[in-house]
């Protein structure tokens, strides 16, 4: 009998595939002496018949890369031979060397890379990118028609994918919030351009989301076993501690990962618009999946009835005048400010007539899930997942105004209310595999979530690297949540340092970047001895203006120059040292 060789796992196949063809080299080779052998152009053809394919992500919250892998797992099965790389990974790729690449990453705020892709979109767009006209691509782009930017990024990265001579084998897939569907068309299209295999046949008769398990689209009914206020009495900003149970679910999550929250909209809020429409909300119309229910269940459990939407606002504008003129393209900045603080029922409000049940529906985005940064270890709380978020509420045009899932939770979710929930995995934001590695953490309001898990896990796995933390928020007196827990660390020497800003306690204003930039010299230290970076909170200044306050650490605690600092930046990016969870 002669000696069975093994697929290596370097080559180029997933662990499914390699164990497939061990299997059939270990059959072929384990053949009787004197029995008919299958001819060796069978295997060979076994081999050639895998096509390389690289799928390369850029996902902010995870999504699209979470999309990647199944699309890489399907395109296994399909005679592929898959690679799933992040875009941060892109200097592993040599791009003049592969055949296929099929591009999935979603947009970030108006219209930006993803942070893991940021590096790769500046390579891709400079003078040294290489030709690619042996290349043929397609693009899937994830976003948000709510945003201007919608699936910018997606349509930058295809087109100048077509600029470097790439070929486009099949038209770019834009998908807004409800992405199932169309990516699932374009799927099933990329595959049939890239080989005439059919389907493979199911391993279950499940549907999807029995068969996955809790996800997305088949959430978990949780129960809530606490909501605990975390500011003291003045404080200006009500923030709330929910812990979660998961028993009996089967979920499971790892500190950095993020919760979604499927909320139910505020019934009061629903009956206000049924006043406005005209109707008791018997009346039957059709919901997002296609499927049919009463006018109040739709617009209670199924629909957006916060911010309008573009095919909103076009409908409703022959009825609004003021509206119709805004809609000019040339005053999009005009749109933008008189839409500020205004929601559907504003919009609802100043037509001259309503809508009729049905069409006002279908004009109507899907009642999206909420995601929430995680701020508990499951090593300290089995079986539960914490949450810290800020209940959004505020008047603006007249009207009180709620965000829509925070204060379902703070006002209508209890232990007899089903909250529905699923764990959104974030593999871009996770703790350093050494334990002794140090870690600094800049997490002012609730962006303290996930570092009140790091924190958690690092103590309960006896962890020995030094933890800095930077906090802030309005007043200390008010507003320093988990107070007690963070000073009880810092007492035990768990927590190294504690950095605090909290801007109301004094006439100028004092931010974490400040601190930050104060303290340069330790943290450029700390940067040198190998620490991670971690920032979590708002996108829209505090992430921008932490990202600057590093740069200038570099440059004045670290003696670089603007492109050394720069570059020393990226660098901690790449090396996957400065993560962000910013929203």
């Amino acid at each position: 009998m002669l000696a069975v060789p093994t697929i290596p796992e370097t080559a180029p196949f997933s662990a499914e595939q390699r164990q497939w063809l061990n299997g059939f080299l270990a059959g072929y080779f384990s053949i009787p002496a004197g029995a008919v052998a299958p001819p060796p152009a069978l295997l060979a053809g076994a081999v050639e018949a895998r096509k390389p394919l690289l799928l390369l992500y850029g996902s902010q919250t995870g999504t699209a890369e979470q999309l990647a892998r199944k699309l890489g797992k399907a395109s296994g099965q399909r005679g592929c031979a898959p690679r799933v790389v992040g875009m941060e990974d892109y200097a592993k790729v040599d791009l003049t060397k592969e055949e296929t690449v099929l591009v999935i990453t979603s947009t970030y705020g108006d219209g930006e890379p993803p942070d893991n892709a940021r590096a790769f979109w500046q390579y891709l767009k400079s003078e040294p990118a290489p030709t690619l006209a042996h290349l043929q691509f397609s693009v899937l782009a994830l976003g948000d028609t709510n945003y201007a930017g919608f699936c910018q990024f997606g349509k930058d990265c295809d087109a100048r994918l077509e600029e470097l001579g790439a070929r486009r084998m099949h038209p770019r897939q834009d998908c807004d919030v409800d992405y199932a569907a169309p990516a699932g068309a374009w799927q099933e299209a990329v595959f049939a351009a890239l080989t005439d295999r059919p389907a493979p046949i199911a391993e279950s008769t499940a549907s999807p989301a029995v068969a996955e398990g809790f996800t997305r689209t088949n959430p978990f009914p949780a129960r809530l076993l606490e909501n605990r206020l975390l500011n003291e009495p003045g404080s200006a900003k009500e923030v709330r501690h929910f812990a979660i149970s998961l028993a009996g679910s089967g979920l499971t999550y790892e500190v950095g990962d993020a919760l979604g929250v499927m909320p139910a909209n505020c019934p009061e809020r629903v009956t206000e618009l049924l006043t406005l429409l005209g109707c008791d909300g018997e009346e039957a119309v059709p919901t997002a999946d296609g499927a049919e229910t009463s006018l109040r269940l739709a617009l209670a459990q199924h629909y957006d009835v916060s911010r309008p939407s573009p095919d909103f606002l076009k409908a409703a504008a022959p009825r609004f005048p003021e509206l119709a003129a805004l809609l000019d393209p040339a005053r999009q900045e005009e749109l933008r400010k008189f839409l500020w603080g205004r929601e559907v029922i504003d919009v609802l409000a100043g037509m001259s007539a309503p809508f009729g049940a049905g069409e006002f529906v279908t004009l109507l985005k899907k009642l999206r899930p909420r995601l929430y940064s995680i701020s508990s270890s499951p090593k300290v709380h089995p079986d539960e997942v914490h949450l810290t978020v800020g209940a959004v509420r505020y008047e603006s045009h007249g009207r009180r105004r709620k965000g829509v899932a925070s204060t379902f939770l703070a006002d209508r979710a209890s232990a007899e209310t089903a909250v529905p929930v699923f764990v959104q995995v974030s593999h871009g934001f996770r703790l350093p595999a050494q334990g002794d590695t140090p870690v600094i953490m800049c997490g002012p309001g609730t962006g303290i979530a996930p570092f009140r898990a790091f924190l958690e896990e690092r103590a309960a796995i006896g962890a020995g690297g030094r933890n800095w933390l930077f906090f802030g928020d309005q007043r200390q007196a008010t507003d320093f949540l988990y107070r007690e827990q963070l000073e009880g660390w810092l007492a035990a020497g768990h927590l190294t340092r504690l950095d605090l800003a909290f801007s109301r306690d004094q006439e100028a204003r004092v931010y974490v970047q400040q601190r930050m930039l104060e303290q340069a010299a330790a943290l450029w230290a700390w940067l040198q001895e190998g620490a991670h970076f971690y920032v979590c909170g708002d996108a829209s200044r505090m992430a921008k203006d932490v990202d600057a306050a590093l740069h200038a650490v570099c440059a004045t605690a670290g003696g670089l120059s603007p492109d050394a600092a720069t570059e020393y930046v990226a660098r901690l990016k790449s090396e996957k040292r400065y993560q962000r969870d910013v929203y």
